[in-house]
Protein backbone atom coordinates (compact mmCIF):
# COMPACT_ATOMS: atom_id res chain seq x y z
CA UNK A 1 0.00 0.00 0.00
CA UNK A 2 1.42 3.43 -0.91
CA UNK A 3 2.18 5.89 1.85
CA UNK A 4 1.69 9.66 1.90
CA UNK A 5 4.74 10.63 3.92
CA UNK A 6 8.31 9.38 4.03
CA UNK A 7 8.16 9.11 7.82
CA UNK A 8 4.56 7.79 7.85
CA UNK A 9 3.68 10.75 10.06
CA UNK A 10 6.07 9.93 12.91
CA UNK A 11 9.47 11.12 14.11
CA UNK A 12 10.38 7.78 15.62
CA UNK A 13 13.21 6.62 13.36
CA UNK A 14 14.23 3.14 14.52
CA UNK A 15 13.53 3.64 18.24
CA UNK A 16 10.72 1.13 18.60
CA UNK A 17 7.55 2.03 20.47
CA UNK A 18 7.21 5.52 21.97
CA UNK A 19 5.04 6.39 24.95
CA UNK A 20 1.50 7.70 24.58
CA UNK A 21 0.36 11.25 25.36
CA UNK A 22 -3.13 12.70 25.55
CA UNK A 23 -4.30 15.47 23.21
CA UNK A 24 -4.94 18.76 25.05
CA UNK A 25 -8.07 19.51 22.99
CA UNK A 26 -9.96 16.28 22.37
CA UNK A 27 -8.31 13.86 24.82
CA UNK A 28 -7.32 11.32 22.18
CA UNK A 29 -4.34 9.11 23.11
CA UNK A 30 -1.60 9.60 20.50
CA UNK A 31 2.00 8.30 20.28
CA UNK A 32 4.42 10.93 21.61
CA UNK A 33 6.43 11.11 18.39
CA UNK A 34 3.31 11.62 16.26
CA UNK A 35 1.73 14.31 18.45
CA UNK A 36 2.51 17.98 17.81
CA UNK A 37 4.22 19.59 20.81
CA UNK A 38 3.57 23.25 21.64
CA UNK A 39 5.48 25.00 24.43
CA UNK A 40 4.66 28.46 25.76
CA UNK A 41 6.05 30.51 28.65
CA UNK A 42 3.42 31.56 31.19
CA UNK A 43 3.76 34.32 33.75
CA UNK A 44 1.72 35.00 36.87
CA UNK A 45 2.07 38.77 36.47
CA UNK A 46 0.18 41.06 34.09
CA UNK A 47 2.44 42.14 31.15
CA UNK A 48 2.10 45.87 31.93
CA UNK A 49 3.06 45.32 35.56
CA UNK A 50 5.85 42.91 34.57
CA UNK A 51 7.45 45.58 32.38
CA UNK A 52 7.53 48.05 35.28
CA UNK A 53 8.89 45.45 37.69
CA UNK A 54 11.67 44.45 35.28
CA UNK A 55 12.75 48.10 35.02
CA UNK A 56 13.12 48.12 38.81
CA UNK A 57 15.30 44.99 38.58
CA UNK A 58 12.89 42.37 39.89
CA UNK A 59 13.23 38.72 38.90
CA UNK A 60 9.89 37.37 37.66
CA UNK A 61 9.37 33.62 37.74
CA UNK A 62 7.53 31.95 34.89
CA UNK A 63 6.85 28.36 33.94
CA UNK A 64 6.92 26.52 30.65
CA UNK A 65 3.55 25.13 29.64
CA UNK A 66 3.82 22.12 27.30
CA UNK A 67 0.82 20.77 25.44
CA UNK A 68 0.51 17.94 22.96
CA UNK A 69 -2.07 17.94 20.15
CA UNK A 70 -3.20 15.15 17.85
CA UNK A 71 -2.75 15.85 14.13
CA UNK A 72 -6.42 16.68 13.48
CA UNK A 73 -6.56 19.19 16.38
CA UNK A 74 -3.22 20.70 15.33
CA UNK A 75 -4.61 21.29 11.83
CA UNK A 76 -7.81 22.74 13.30
CA UNK A 77 -5.87 25.20 15.51
CA UNK A 78 -3.47 26.17 12.69
CA UNK A 79 -0.34 24.71 14.32
CA UNK A 80 0.25 22.51 11.26
CA UNK A 81 -0.79 23.38 7.72
CA UNK A 82 -2.17 20.93 5.18
CA UNK A 83 0.36 20.52 2.37
CA UNK A 84 -0.28 19.76 -1.30
CA UNK A 85 0.05 16.16 -2.49
CA UNK A 86 3.42 16.64 -4.24
CA UNK A 87 4.90 18.48 -1.22
CA UNK A 88 3.97 15.89 1.42
CA UNK A 89 7.04 13.67 1.17
CA UNK A 90 9.42 16.65 1.31
CA UNK A 91 10.26 18.40 4.55
CA UNK A 92 9.55 22.15 4.53
CA UNK A 93 12.64 24.36 4.48
CA UNK A 94 13.54 25.84 7.85
CA UNK A 95 13.84 29.60 8.08
CA UNK A 96 16.67 31.09 10.12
Amino acid sequence: MPFKRKSRGRSKGSKGMSGPVQCAMCGQVVPRDKAKKVTTRRSLVDPQLAKELRQKGTYLASWVDTKYYCVSCAVHRGIVKVRARDERRMRPRRRF
